[in-house]
């Protein structure tokens, strides 16, 4: 089944390259969605794919590129309509 999922990422995620790795790693999965740092130092995410593609994702961002370090992840269903055709990185919130 194919599904959305909203997922907020805190810890230490913003300037060590974590939205590009974000993105290549989606890429790389042929998930669909977007990536954004958010105002508050969390990086905010969209998946979009399979359940077993979503959990490859979610299992992945706990750990991140070499200089974060997650703290936490929290998961939300996604019901708005995705106009991705790839993943992208948005602008800051």
């Amino acid at each position: 089944m194919i599904k959305s999922i909203r997922a907020i990422i805190a810890g230490r995620v913003q300037g060590v390259g974590y939205r590009a790795w974000t993105i290549s790693t989606a890429s790389k999965l042929q998930i669909k969605g977007w990536v954004r740092n958010r105002s508050d130092g969390t990086v905010e995410a969209v998946f979009h794919g399979s359940d077993e593609q979503l959990g490859a994702i979610i299992a992945a961002c706990k750990k991140g590129p070499i200089l974060a370090r997650v703290d936490a992840i929290e998961t939300f269903p996604f019901e708005e309509t995705l106009a991705e055709e790839a993943f992208t990185a948005k602008p800051t919130l």
